[in-house]
């Protein structure tokens, strides 16, 4: 099984120095600007023994998604919901920092990150999930593969999980004696609530600077890292990583995040409406 043990990757202080010092002259290591994504493009629909899928290049990063549905017992506390279970796995060829092993801590919150986000924002109803209620009803599997880490694994995460879950067709269920019989063959489209599409804006701060969609040599120096949940211009998810964040800092950060958000909305809905099209932002 493809693992995350992370090894720290040890930054010479010459660089931590020449990243800071860069940051005091208003600029960062690959000529961004402090609050400017990476990059990106989308392409979904790439998988076709999934039932939805998605592939997100976020400057180097990369990050693909694949969604199977599977029918099984609903939780006892939601008996007429749906089951949404998100995982994260990160191969050794992904980043020379990592190591072979069983998933991590890290592995483990980005997964908790972007399910939170994506169940908060009710961008999908997990009543529609429902088969049987009580009894059968629709796993949702989000298995998330990091192809290549480049920082910020967490916004990659969730645009690839959204948009593959957006992507997702339902195979046509039949009930017959009491019991569930599967036609792959005849799919439907997923419903879900576009305009409640949810994102993720992870910030970095270095010393007393606030940059937004840290690299891997932004992330290594953090002094914190903090991620909002975007959902329809609310707020629904927040997590703080590391560090420590004044008030101002987090009201700063949460202020921007829903401008921050709107760019790469457009881009995942273009993503959505044209499957396998790759779309530039």
């Amino acid at each position: 099984m493809a693992s995350i043990t992370q090894v720290p990757e040890i930054v010479p202080q010459l660089k931590r120095e020449s990243i800071r010092k860069l940051l005091e002259q208003g600029k960062r290591v690959d000529g961004r600007n402090f609050l400017e994504y990476r990059p990106l493009t989308i392409r979904t629909g790439i998988i076709r023994t999934a039932d939805g899928s998605s592939l997100v290049v976020l400057g180097k990063t990369k990050v693909i998604a694949g969604i199977k549905l599977e029918v099984g017992e609903p939780f006892k506390d939601t008996p007429d919901e749906g089951a949404l279970i998100v995982n994260l796995e990160m191969p050794p060829i992904a980043s020379p920092t990592i190591e072979p092993g069983p998933p991590d801590e890290n592995a483990i919150e980005i997964a908790r990150i972007v399910d939170r986000t994506i169940r908060h924002s009710k961008f999908i109803d997990l009543k529609s999930l429902s088969i049987i209620p009580g009894k059968y009803v629709w796993i949702l599997w989000v298995d998330l593969y990091v192809l290549n880490h480049d920082g910020n694994l967490i916004d990659a995460s969730t645009i690839a999980a959204s948009t593959a879950i957006a992507n997702t067709e339902i195979p046509k269920v039949e009930i017959v004696n009491d019991q569930v019989s599967i036609d792959r063959n005849v799919k439907s489209k997923i419903q879900v609530n576009l305009d409640k599409l949810p994102l993720t804006i992870t910030y970095s701060k270095i010393c007393n600077t606030i940059i937004v969609d840290p690299c891997l040599e932004e992330e290594n120096i953090a002094d914190a890292l903090f991620t909002v949940g975007i959902s329809e211009n609310n707020i629904v998810a927040i997590q703080k990583r590391s560090g420590v964040l004044t008030i101002d800092e987090v009201t700063y950060m949460l202020d921007k995040a829903i401008e921050l958000s709107k760019n790469i909305k457009n881009v995942a809905i273009e993503s959505i409406k044209n499957p396998t099209e790759e779309i530039i932002l």
